[in-house]
């Protein structure tokens, strides 16, 4: 263990060492790649700004008005058929849209159940098994210029769901319901 925690204090200054040094091999001007790099990242913050705006404003307030709580109950008949915990469903929605704002719901079944107990393994299990996909969507493809998505919606949606499915058996098969 104290082997990897000194070789990764040491392999990210190997890798910007190595890139410099590459760069001044090939007779890059390395600072000014750097500075026009930062610069066009800059940039593309700027153009991307609005879009995650209104992403965050939209969930905090479809959070805010219980939009999800309602979701969950709704779908409950659902989710107790399929032994899926209904405070899932809330978290799944956010999810989605804000790993940032999922987070906060995170900490609030951890508050109420654990983060050992069956909904939260399955949560902590689920954070790291699905994706933001409207934002990640929204950004890249706003930041590429992407205008037809073809077929990554309904994929993102897929891995999602599967992803949702699979964090919830394995969280069955490590603590149970």
């Amino acid at each position: 263990m104290k082997l990897l925690t000194s070789f990764s204090d040491v392999i990210i200054p190997c890798i910007i060492f190595g890139v410099v040094g590459y760069g001044l091999l090939k007779k890059v001007k390395v600072y000014e790649c750097f500075r026009d790099g930062a610069g066009e990242g800059l940039r593309t913050v700027v153009d991307i700004l609005p879009t995650l705006i209104g992403l965050m404003m939209g969930v905090g307030i479809l959070r805010g008005s219980g939009f999800f709580d309602i979701l969950g109950v709704v779908l409950e008949p659902i989710t107790s058929a399929l032994n899926i915990p209904t405070e899932l469903i809330p978290l799944l929605g956010v999810k989605m849209f804000s790993s940032s704002a999922a987070t906060g719901l995170v900490l609030d079944i951890f508050k109420t159940y654990g983060p050992d107990s069956y909904i939260g393994m399955a949560t902590s299990i689920m954070m790291s098994c699905t994706e933001t996909i409207f934002y990640t969507m929204s950004v890249y493809f706003l930041a590429a210029k992407v205008t037809k998505t073809r077929y990554t919606l309904k994929g993102a949606l897929i891995a999602t769901f599967v992803g949702t499915i699979i964090s919830i058996c394995l969280a069955f098969r490590m603590v149970g319901p």
